[in-house]
């Protein structure tokens, strides 16, 4: 057990990287449509900034997420591979999509606005249907025929707490990328790009809060027997919310390092990352022992352990040679003033 539940800790701990760094990843090619053309603002230019070099870094996490599936789970991998068949063709079409106009965007400049349109469609489309596997994982819409699990689609498109999922991942999405732009464009002393992200944040943070309880009481309603669980752990969630009440300090108070400047937006960052692993945490414990609710347990899909060790020695050499190259390559995007500040 002991090696099962670090297993699915690693799994989770992939889950949540990915899910904040692609959150500012679709978010930001969102901004950068909705500001097109608008040159007053410069909010796409900032938007275009970020998104050049960190796309494909991004993406490297969900290759790693599903790898770890399939080397530390393998009989969940099967059952996630039938049950998400369809959605899941649909979200590797929509990467591709996006990722291959973003491209030609910043190419064939005659096509640019279609191009820029298509791929921030697509990208703010992307994490409503990958947040939909957690509503998929709790079992209620999926059917057993002949021991083989199918999608309910009919379903699973027909509940509320679906669509609250839906609802919260995009507005998580462009909440979240709006803090980091708006930190992006002050690090690029781009003030008028600043001011119109902080204004984005400061509508959208207590939307996606909203949001976030709209989850719970459709858990209630729908999935009682992770809505109780979570309640045992009710001193936690109390606990995540007050990090969004430091973020709205981040959004509304001076800055106490820039005169004349209000907002503190990297502490807003930071607050909204810690509010979502806490909640993240309380979510992932109660849905154990569950992989997906109630055939496929952590402890009844895991690999060999002499397989798993190998696979996590494995892990921990190669993070240790990649987490210098990921900081290394944050702090170069952060500080190179040359890069921050250019005009076009």
């Amino acid at each position: 057990m002991a090696d099962a539940l670090i297993a699915i800790t690693v799994l989770w701990g992939f889950v949540f990287i990915y899910a904040v760094m692609a959150t500012m990843d679709f978010g930001a090619g969102f901004w950068s449509m909705i500001y097109f053309n608008r040159e007053k603002t410069r909010a796409t230019n900032i938007a275009n900034r970020y998104l050049s070099p960190t796309w494909e870094v991004t993406n490297t996490f969900i290759v790693a997420l599903v790898v770890a599936v399939y080397s530390l789970f393998p009989t969940a991998a099967y059952t996630f591979g039938t049950i998400l068949l369809i959605p899941g063709s649909i979200i590797l079409l929509l990467l591709a999509l996006r990722s291959a106009f973003l491209v030609f965007s910043n190419i064939a400049i005659e096509y640019k606005k279609p191009l820029t349109y298509i791929s921030g469609i697509a990208g703010i489309l992307i994490p409503g249907l990958l947040i939909s596997v957690l509503p998929i994982t709790h079992g209620a819409y999926i059917d057993y025929t002949n021991e083989t699990a199918n999608l309910n689609l009919q379903k699973l498109f027909t509940s509320p707490n679906e669509y609250a999922f839906i609802g919260f991942a995009i507005t998580s999405t462009l909440f979240l990328s709006s803090l980091l732009l708006a930190d992006y464009s002050k690090a690029s002393h781009e003030m008028e790009a600043y001011n119109v992200y902080m204004r984005d944040g400061r509508i959208l943070g207590p939307i996606s809060l909203v949001m976030a309880f709209l989850i719970m009481f459709t858990l209630k309603k729908e999935v009682p027997w992770i809505y109780d669980n979570m309640m045992d752990d009710l001193p936690l969630l109390l606990f995540s919310i007050t990090f969004f009440f430091i973020a709205g300090i981040g959004l509304y108070f001076p800055s106490f390092f820039q005169k004349g400047v209000s907002g503190m937006p990297r502490l807003s960052v930071i607050a909204v990352t810690i509010q979502y692993l806490i909640a993240s945490y309380v979510y992932g414990k109660a849905h154990l022992p569950y992989i997906i609710y109630p055939n496929i347990t952590i402890e009844s899909a895991f690999t060999d352990p002499n397989s798993f060790r190998a696979v996590f020695i494995t892990y921990i050499i190669g993070f240790a040679i990649l987490f210098p190259g990921f900081f290394y390559f944050w702090r170069l995007f952060m500080n190179d003033k040359k890069y921050l500040r250019q005009k076009s």
